[in-house]
């Protein structure tokens, strides 16, 4: 893949951890704020060269479409985008056409490309550690007080017709729990299927933060996921301005992240020789 790379293009990957525990087939990556065609807002932190993904951002619309074009070359196919609405549907990625209206996607199928946007929003990767399905998720607050990361892994589970299946997760760049201000609506909501939800609120002069990840960590424990098996990459969108877009920080026009998952086409190819 490094071959693809082109200047100014900045993208992540998770590290060795995540590499030594995951199936060799399964591949992830995640864009970051330089890279593309857009300017302004939905440009780098210079105002030039963003990649932005999202078409409801306010960006150009031509330019979206030639950032999809740029994250496309550094994947086997063209990423499976879909209409993100903050639920808990989750869709077979091999059978998306146009942009349906889901927060994650399943796939089977090597080559085929899983994909979310996100700025502030958590991206969890998961994948079943024998490498036969993957799925991607967007998961915010409201995603995940009502169970998308849940469904994300049972969507593996089902796919591969195992109840038991090893799950491993990668957690990718979202807002931190130091900016994640939230109400008491949002505690209230998480509490009701996560039960011990209190533990990744923080309270700070009259202001109650958020745990994302640790909230995250919670839904996939429900779903037998063990911590040894969850990697974080621990990076927050809003305190990095340089590489990424932030929705808190930078308002309606924060541009859109790539969050993608899939399984390696020459792995399938090579089992089949």
């Amino acid at each position: 893949m490094s071959e693809l790379f082109k200047p100014g293009l900045d993208m992540l990957q998770p590290g060795a951890d995540w590499r030594a525990a995951a199936p060799a087939n399964v591949d992830v990556l995640f864009t970051c704020r330089e890279g593309g065609v857009s300017s302004g807002p939905w440009g780098d932190e210079n105002g030039v060269m963003g990649l932005n993904v999202g078409p409801h951002t306010g960006d150009f619309a031509a330019c979206v479409k030639m950032n999809r074009q740029i994250v496309s070359q550094l994947v086997p196919s063209d990423p499976k985008w879909l209409k993100q609405v903050h639920g808990t549907r989750v869709v077979a990625a091999e059978t998306v056409e146009g942009e349906p209206e889901a927060d994650a996607a399943v796939s089977m199928t090597p080559g085929v490309v899983a994909v979310v946007m996100v700025a502030d929003c958590l991206p969890v990767m998961i994948a079943d550690a024998e490498g036969r399905a993957v799925c991607a998720v967007h998961a915010g607050w409201r995603g995940l007080a009502d169970g998308v990361v849940q469904m994300g892994v049972k969507a593996v589970r089902d796919a591969v017709g195992d109840d038991d299946a090893r799950i491993v997760v990668w957690l990718g760049p979202r807002i931190g729990p130091e900016a994640f201000e939230v109400g008491e609506d949002v505690r209230e909501a998480m509490k009701a299927n996560l039960p011990n939800a209190d533990a990744a609120f923080r309270e700070e002069n009259g202001k109650l933060y958020a745990d994302l990840g640790m909230l995250a960590r919670e839904a996939l424990g429900q779903m037998r996921v063990t911590d040894a098996d969850i990697f974080d990459c621990g990076l927050s969108t809003h305190a990095d301005k340089k590489r990424f877009w932030s929705f808190r920080r930078d308002g309606e026009k924060a541009g859109r992240h790539a969050a993608m998952i899939w399984l390696k086409p020459e792995a399938a190819e090579t089992a089949q020789a």
